[in-house]
Formats: structure tokens, C-alpha cells, sequence
């Protein structure tokens, strides 16, 4: 039985098996329109809908006057989810290949901006307050050897925060403590987070600050900070490269 699959679709399957056995390798010139045409006699517009689909996929990246090269997809490292890290902004284990930083680590910074604003309608339900209700909201970005790593964007009722020292959460004298020891500092109790893990494809600013195509698959992963009365005090969403982050979870069961 013939092979059935449209053409754009074969002819970007033969190129990603040719990346994934190394014919191809990172940084290789996918081979130019002209030259798909001639080795797969196609049109126009069917070797450039194969491009596209190397490129949402992660296998290609474009460079404007260059032409199109095959993207680095080893895995950066492990979102490391456990009971001690569960709060910690940039919670991962991290292996970046050519690190500049002592012992071959690479260099992490993260830059952060918040902004008194009111909860949208996803993120007032998320928090179990009104829609309209005031809260602070931070925005991350993490970088690693100036490498986009991570995006992440948190937001806290003012109701709890406003007007105590852990009112901007990268500011005062319990910056940078994560949620738990901010809200301890102000007489909250956090108790538990819960997350939500799933996959969707990256919007046209996310695409811009990771660095990979708008429609890539991403990992998004919905955390939320409770207190002991079961009460939100915190909820953040999480973006990472979803083919080059893996989550790693420690599952520690009772006795």
C-alpha cells in the first residue's frame, strides 16, 4: 500500500529523521527551497509548509538572511519538583553545554518586574477572589550563560501583602525568600502548593523571550500556594521549551 501521507508531511518527516540519525546535525543548513524542490519534486508551497512544520516542532530555526539551520535540542535540564523546592522560583537542575561558570555550572540570573494590577477573570478564580480585586503581579525571566531559560509570572492578593514588607516579592528585606518564607514573615502559614502540568503551543511574545518559533510546544505548569485554613495566597505559571525541559517530581509515600 502506497504511502498515503501528504507531501509537505513526507518531506518533513525524511529531514527530522535525518536530524534525529545526525545527517543533519546542530547548526546544519536545512537544505534551501530550491534545493527541496529539485530532491523531492514539490512546489513552492509545499516544501515551505515542510519548514514550518520543522520549525513549530523545534527541529529548525530561521535566521533572517541566512536561510533556515537545525535547532540544539538537548535537554537543558529538570524542573525539579520535591517538598523543599516546591517554592523556589527556578527550582531545576540544569546542564547547559559550554557553561561558563565555575565547576561547569552555567551562569543563572533572573530578572523580575511587578506591577500592582487586578486579577483577570483565570487568575481571580485561581485565587478565589473577585474579578477586579488588586493584586501584585511579578514577572520573570530567567537566563542562563544570557541564555533564555524560563518564563514565569506570579501574582499575590494585595488584600494579604499591601502595605508589609513582602509586598514586592524581588524587594525589602525577604526578597528572594520564596512564597513560604515571604508569607511566614507576615504571620501566613503556606501549608501545601498544587500544580496543574500541561502542553500548548508558545504565544508570539513567549516565542520572542525563549528564543523558538510562535507554535512551539511549550510546558506550562500552574502552581498554586495554599495557607493551613486551605486559602490561595499565591498562584504562577510556569513556561519552559517543552522538548528541551523534563520535569522530574520526588513522590514520597506515607508509613
Amino acid at each position: 500500500m502506497g504511502d498515503t501521507r501528504p507531501m509537505y508531511q513526507r518531506i518533513a518527516d525524511d529531514l527530522r529523521r535525518q536530524i534525529d540519525e545526525g545527517g543533519l546535525a546542530v547548526g546544519a543548513r536545512i537544505p534551501s527551497r530550491a534545493e527541496l524542490k529539485r530532491a523531492y519534486r514539490a512546489s513552492d508551497q509545499t516544501v515551505d509548509r515542510a519548514v514550518r512544520v520543522l520549525k513549530t516542532a523545534g527541529y529548525a530555526i530561521g535566521q533572517f538572511g541566512r536561510g533556515v539551520f537545525v535547532s540544539d535540542r538537548a535537554p537543558i535540564g529538570a524542573l525539579v519538583r520535591t517538598t523543599d523546592a516546591v517554592d523556589t522560583p527556578l527550582a531545576a537542575r540544569i546542564s547547559v553545554p559550554g557553561a561558563t561558570a565555575v565547576n561547569g555550572q552555567p551562569d543563572l540570573v533572573w530578572e523580575a518586574t511587578s506591577t500592582r494590577t487586578v486579577a483577570p477573570p483565570g487568575i481571580a478564580e485561581r485565587l478565589r477572589v473577585r474579578q477586579g480585586e488588586r493584586v501584585m503581579c511579578t514577572q520573570y525571566e530567567y537566563l542562563a550563560d544570557r541564555r533564555p531559560l524560563q518564563l514565569a509570572t506570579s501574582w499575590e492578593p494585595l488584600s494579604l501583602t499591601e502595605g508589609t514588607d513582602v509586598m514586592f516579592p524581588e524587594r525589602g528585606p525577604y526578597a528572594r525568600r520564596g512564597v513560604r518564607g515571604r508569607f511566614a514573615a507576615i504571620g501566613i502559614q503556606v501549608a501545601q502548593a498544587r500544580e496543574v502540568v500541561g502542553s500548548r503551543p508558545a504565544t508570539s511574545p513567549e516565542a520572542e523571550a525563549l528564543g523558538c518559533a510562535p507554535g512551539q510546544c511549550v510546558t506550562a505548569v500552574e502552581r498554586t500556594h495554599y495557607d493551613v485554613g486551605d486559602r490561595p495566597v499565591e498562584t504562577s505559571d510556569t513556561v519552559v521549551l517543552g522538548d528541551r525541559w523534563r520535569l522530574e517530581y520526588a513522590i514520597t509515600f506515607g508509613t
